[in-house]
């Protein structure tokens, strides 16, 4: 018999798949894999298609890692919502729905640890925003995000489960910004202007 954590692990799998910046670009006749930085994220679309599409991208990037974490949570406990939304984070970058050729997870990251620890999710979609407005480079602000996030956790007194989780998806989504911090590294990182 199939057991209920798989099954969330896989539903949080393929929720993470659904990527926003190609069904938005596609609803615009694009397919912003093949345009900019080639990356389906936020900050190609911002560049491609405006302010207004990506703000879309980001809000359902992030309903999906909000949603996923959800799903654990209902299905098992608030620990095992670091493993679904882990899934979705896998999802995205990998989606079955895409031939395997996601994002970069990191506004699906943020918005399942706003369900997960909302008041450590917020900070750091903050910081986020605000290294991007200040810096206008949104690799060097995902980067800065997901290095918060395990201290913030740990000085809210999270588990060592939640810990641990927290640090896998966090290191993930760092490891898909490698090419970005050679770039920055060689200073030829693209700016979301």
């Amino acid at each position: 018999m199939i057991q209920i954590p798989f099954l969330a692990v896989v539903a949080s799998y393929l929720l993470g798949s659904v990527n926003f910046g190609i069904i938005v670009a596609s609803g615009a006749g694009i397919d912003i894999r093949a345009v900019g930085s080639g990356n389906p994220g936020t900050s190609n679309v911002l560049r491609t298609l405006g302010k207004r599409l990506a703000a879309v991208v980001l809000i359902g990037d992030g309903l999906k890692g909000a949603g996923a974490a959800a799903i654990g949570v209902l299905a098992v406990d608030p620990e095992f919502g670091y493993v679904t939304l882990f899934a979705a984070v896998i999802g995205h970058s990998f989606p079955i729905w895409h031939r395997f050729r996601g994002g970069k997870s990191v506004a699906t990251a943020i918005g399942g640890f706003i369900y997960l620890a909302p008041t450590v999710g917020l900070v750091i979609g903050v910081v986020w925003l605000v290294v991007v407005l200040v810096w206008k480079t949104a690799s060097i602000a995902s980067i800065v995000a997901m290095l918060l996030v395990v201290p913030g956790l740990a000085l809210t007194g999270r588990s060592t489960t939640e810990l641990v989780w927290a640090t896998v998806i966090a290191i993930f989504v760092i490891a898909r910004h490698m090419g970005n911090i050679r770039r920055i590294a060689s200073g030829s990182e693209r700016s979301i202007q």
